[in-house]
């Protein structure tokens, strides 16, 4: 099984940090032969040396950890698929742009050059005739240039959502898991009405990629009040960083004898009488006279 968080010290470093409170740094820190070493909050190593920083328990980094560091790697790759988008808009738009201010040249221009391309493609085995891609250029050349701009302006428009969406979900903001969220929403009723007029493997792609995206932050990242929301996700993060172990085997040091700690407050038992374990007042008698 994948240790994440080895994995990540290994590649960023280790984060360390010494808490003020004297129960919490007796759980976070060892001696060793160089000195003193302080407990990774990532991966929960002991690691040589002074601690990162220091100051109140409260203080201490949320580290992500585990299974959030794997969430990170995913969102890095639904941030990449964005980014691809982003590269393909982009070049779209470039040449819708160019293509509104000179579509009699390039009209001219396809024209002229169909023919050789016709007779290239035809030693090759194909027919430019048939090919979608001619007829999408040809189905260009017919549109007006009013259409044209209103084309380059939606493509240029798609291309900085994508652009916002996939820096939000690289850098694992939650701003950007929202954003993600409600941009990509938005544009699944097109696409599966896309999809009744023409289903291909790429629109399927594509809707399957989106849909993911959806469930995985409203599921694993809480959003708008799904399992706790916000401050459910938070707890957890919280729940699962090192400082939250070490507090709760700090509370557990009264136990570690096996008696309650109320019990450590009674008095021993007398020699050779019973009331063992009991606390003073149930031994004591009135004074008589």
């Amino acid at each position: 099984m994948v240790d994440w968080s080895t994995l990540a010290c290994g590649r960023y470093g280790h984060t360390t940090y010494a808490p003020d409170e004297p129960e919490l740094r007796a759980q976070l820190s060892a001696a060793v032969a160089t000195g003193e070493a302080w407990r990774c909050l990532r991966c929960g190593a002991f690691v040589p040396g002074p601690p990162d920083a220091a100051g109140p328990a409260g203080d201490a980094p949320v580290v992500p950890r585990g299974a959030e560091i794997r969430s990170k790697l995913i969102l890095r790759l639904f941030a990449l698929e964005r980014f691809v988008r982003v590269l393909i808009f982009s070049a779209a738009s470039y040449v819708l742009w160019r293509f509104s201010g000179s579509q009699g040249s390039i009209e001219r221009a396809f024209n002229h050059e169909l023919p050789m391309l016709r007779s290239l493609f035809r030693e090759l085995g194909f027919n430019v005739d048939h090919s979608s891609l001619v007829g999408l250029a040809r189905h260009a050349l017919t549109l007006s240039g009013h259409t044209i701009t209103l084309l380059a302006i939606g493509a240029t428009a798609y291309a900085a959502i994508e652009v916002v969406e996939g820096v939000g979900l690289w850098q694992a903001r939650r701003w950007g898991e929202y954003f993600a969220f409600v941009a990509t929403s938005l544009g699944l009723p097109l696409e599966i009405y896309d999809l009744t007029r023409k289903v291909t493997w790429l629109a399927l792609l594509l809707l399957a990629v989106n849909l993911a995206l959806v469930l995985y932050l409203a599921i694993t990242k809480r959003l708008f009040g799904i399992r706790g929301g916000g401050r459910g996700y938070r707890a957890r993060l919280r729940e699962e960083s090192v400082m939250a172990q070490a507090l709760a085997a700090a509370s557990a040091q009264p136990e570690r004898s096996g008696r309650h700690p109320d019990l450590d407050r009674a008095d021993p038992a007398p020699e050779g009488g019973g009331g063992a374990g009991r606390p003073a007042s149930a031994d004591r008698r009135p004074q008589g006279g």
